[in-house]
């Protein structure tokens, strides 16, 4: 088993939309390549203030810069050593879920476990006809996207046909994932209900957005993730594994951060000309002002959510100088999530599960028993020296997702 630093019960960490936006302030427009070399800083520093997590998202489109995460992850991994490197979206629907495979195996590979990958359908609608897909046919593909990568991680040769790609014959993906056991899964979702059951009907995580709807709407959709999730025998609602993501921008004096971050608000794209910062921070959890009042946000959002296992925080967006989104790193490491960790940590149930970290993964599926490592047999594409422990695992059967997980040739 690879063996690196274990982390908490909780993750706390920072993810990124990639945009490149000019600073209102100073009007500067960083280059892509400035803008990629300052997010590597970034993540660099959320693991020097001892952030667990740094998530990239993916955007195939201008005015953002990552179209191919996993190499930038890679490039994060290789200059760090306990952080957890994720995406804040794979667009399940328009990678190929080959590729998707091959590449997060390698990711595990080079970065010693540490990685993990969140799913989603993206919220560019020319992306579809960019990648040959359909928009029309966006949640079909996801659904059958994925029970095929969830297939090529359990399984060594595979025979599959679907409806949206050609079918597979004795088929190996490589490299095969890291000690035997695929990257976690969490599915990403805004607003769509069909992902929430989904991720319940695998067992992964969902992650729910967290940041432009008011917090009845996620409620409503990690509800029915936790009763799916117990529904189909994976544990009880309480133990159904949970992300969220949130937006902060932290000076001592309250007022001071609310001037400073009004003008990047107001000429946001994302969000700019909209309701106004002080809407919008009612609205949503968006939170600008001191840590204290980070703070106390923050720990309120298990009344809201219950028991939860991952915090992302939105750092880095609308502009921001690398200088000023530095600092709010050195606000959030050393001010904010120490006292999270420990009021979240308050009165936590036994039962409730740990974040998700490739290590207590492989605990889980063999106990004190060394873990598989996969070697190919000579002359033999298409299998390998060991079965995969997850071959004769029965999957729960439900609606289109049991269709489509276990659709084959």
């Amino acid at each position: 088993m690879s063996e690196n630093t274990t982390w908490p019960g909780m993750q706390f960490g920072i993810f990124t939309v990639s945009d490149i936006t000019q600073d209102p302030v100073s009007g500067h427009t960083p280059s892509e390549a400035e803008r990629i070399r300052n997010t590597i800083t970034i993540a660099k520093h959320a693991e020097e203030v001892g952030l667990d997590v740094f998530a990239l998202g993916e955007h195939h489109n201008p005015p953002f810069w990552s179209s191919s995460p996993t190499t930038t992850l890679a490039a994060i991994a290789a200059q760090t050593e306990r952080l957890l490197v994720s995406t804040a979206t794979t667009l399940i629907t328009t990678n190929d879920p080959v590729k998707i495979a091959e590449d997060f195996a390698m990711l595990q590979h080079v970065s010693n476990g540490r990685t993990d990958i969140m799913l989603g359908r993206g919220n560019t609608g020319p992306v579809y006809p960019w990648f040959g897909k359909d928009i029309r046919q966006g949640l079909p593909i996801a659904l059958e996207n994925y029970a095929l990568l969830h297939k090529l991680w359990r399984e060594d040769v595979v025979d599959w046909e679907g409806k949206f790609r050609t079918p597979l014959q004795g088929f190996t993906a490589t490299p095969r994932p890291l000690d035997g056991v695929p990257p976690f899964v969490w599915h990403g979702s805004i607003r769509t209900p069909e992902v929430a059951e989904q991720a319940a009907y695998y067992g992964d995580g969902f992650f729910a957005n967290n940041i432009f709807w008011p917090a009845e709407h996620y409620q409503r959709l990690i509800a029915l993730y936790r009763q799916r999730y117990a529904h189909y025998g994976h544990g009880t609602p309480e133990q159904a594994i949970v992300g969220l993501g949130g937006q902060v921008f932290m000076r001592a004096n309250s007022q001071d951060a609310v001037n400073e971050f009004r003008p990047y608000f107001d000429n946001a794209p994302v969000y700019g000309h909209g309701p106004s910062m002080e809407d919008f921070t009612q609205m949503t959890p968006l939170t600008v002002g001191s840590p204290q009042q980070v703070i106390d946000r923050y720990a309120g959002m298990r009344d809201l959510f219950g028991d939860y296992q991952r915090q992302l925080f939105l750092m880095d967006h609308a502009g921001l100088p690398l200088k000023i989104v530095l600092e709010q790193l050195d606000i959030l490491g050393g001010e904010v999530v120490p006292v999270l960790r420990k009021e979240l940590a308050k009165n936590r149930p036994a039962d409730v599960p740990d974040a998700p970290t490739h290590e207590n993964l492989v605990r889980k599926m063999f106990g004190d028993a060394e873990p598989r490592q996969a070697t190919p047999r000579a002359n033999r594409g298409d299998n390998l020296t060991s079965g995969s422990p997850y071959q004769d695992t029965p999957q729960p059967v439900g609606a289109a997702f049991g269709a489509a997980a276990t659709r084959s040739a």
